[in-house]
């Protein structure tokens, strides 16, 4: 085994370091007390290729996989940006994977190169009010009529709606009650089109972290989709979802790493430098034994994710390794992150310092886009052979 970044993956983790560089953290500080999406950061990205880095060559983007989308989204985090820069390009990464695997010839050429350039911006639309994270369970109707599809429903923390020009949108074609079940993931049908925002309303979510990526409700009523809009067969986009779900825990792993790196770093600098009783804090195991804890935890966790990558690459199960990974690296990350506010002491409490900054996002990977108990729920059942509990 060998546990060096390539050479290609070390260019990768330079040539983003070297792009964030341009956006300090005063930058970031500034979006986070503006809630100005990150325009710029997104057009920079863009026209250094990076939004492509998973779209297949031939649309666009560089063709290349999940450890290198890692690799770049953690350095991403890890350079100050934290959940705001990487959120504010992840769809771009890999949300539209279902389209490069599962639509058209038309479709990919229509859809993959705007956004591997960065000249659209699109959102999300899965996640319902009622259903949370029984995605079977959504009830956002899509009702063919000849050439198109008429939707009405509702849906919940959808990120960058206010900025997005398109939404990847599940919707079900086949009423729950006309199902067993045991069907209940059938009948729903994956769309790409535009956000037309006289059939949607979109209200903004005042939440706790990442002010500048935005999170919405989503009402939709009376939204045409023309059937060219639709990615693959009726009733068959939960399957077609489900192609990225592993790809997404491991980046936000990876994220989780980097935005705990950020912390870690900041706080071993402020322990070196802060005087107290004449001698640095740092000089007390109190202030040592946790921060070198938190770089142990940073460590595995990073190991577990570049794992987890590395068996997607290479077509392998990994749907335990990347949800593990996922639970396990937003852990350490909280945990370097809560203890970087506790060194920095009531500095830690301010916003000039960045650290509380840090634990505010950080709460991110730890939710969403699953919840640890289902993550533990999951691999007792799949992996320890456990019945079911939910």
């Amino acid at each position: 085994m060998n546990f060096q970044l390539s050479e290609e993956h070390q260019a990768i983790r330079e040539g983003v370091k070297s792009l964030c560089e341009r956006f300090p953290e005063s930058y970031w500080l500034e979006r986070d007390a503006d809630g100005v999406f990150p325009h710029d950061f997104y057009r920079a990205m863009g026209d250094a290729g990076w939004l492509g880095t998973a779209i297949p060559e031939a649309y666009g983007g560089s063709g290349l996989g999940v450890q290198e989308a890692a690799i770049m989204m953690q350095t991403i985090a890890e350079s100050g940006a934290c959940l705001s820069g990487c959120s504010s390009i992840h769809i771009n990464v890999f949300g539209l994977m279902p389209v490069a695997v599962f639509g058209t010839e038309e479709q990919k050429q229509r859809m993959l190169p705007p956004i591997a350039r960065g000249e659209v911006k699109a959102c999300f639309g899965v996640t319902e009010p009622n259903a949370g994270l029984n995605t079977t369970k959504l009830k956002t109707r899509a009702v063919r009529q000849g050439d198109k599809y008429v939707v009405h429903g509702q849906k919940v923390w959808i990120s960058t709606a206010q900025v997005a020009d398109k939404i990847l949108l599940l919707a079900r074609t086949t009423p729950l009650e006309e199902l067993s079940p045991k069907q209940h993931s059938q009948g729903l049908t994956l769309f790409y089109t535009d956000l037309d925002r006289s059939k949607i309303d979109v209200r903004l979510i005042e939440k706790m972290g990442r002010k500048c990526v935005d999170s919405n409700e989503l009402f939709i009523d009376g939204l045409e989709i023309p059937v060219e809009d639709r990615i693959g067969e009726e009733g068959q986009g939960f399957k077609y979802i489900l192609h990225g779900m592993n790809p997404e825990r491991v980046l936000l792993a990876a994220e989780a790493i980097g935005v705990g790196r950020a912390a870690l770093n900041k706080a071993s600098q402020y322990a070196r430098e802060r005087v107290v009783f004449d001698r640095p804090i740092g000089q007390n195991q109190a202030i040592q034994h946790p921060l070198a804890r938190n770089w142990i935890d940073l460590e595995a966790a990073e190991l577990m994710t570049m794992k987890a990558a590395w068996m997607y690459d290479n077509h392998l199960e990994c749907g335990a390794n990347a949800n593990a990974a996922k639970y396990f690296a937003a852990e350490a990350g909280f945990r370097a992150c809560e203890q970087a506010v506790l060194t920095h002491g009531g500095m830690g409490y301010s916003k000039e310092f960045h650290v509380e900054r840090y634990l505010r996002e950080i709460m991110i990977p730890r939710i969403a886009p699953v919840s640890r108990e289902l993550i533990l729920s999951f691999i007792a059942e799949r992996v320890l052979g456990m019945p079911k509990s939910y």
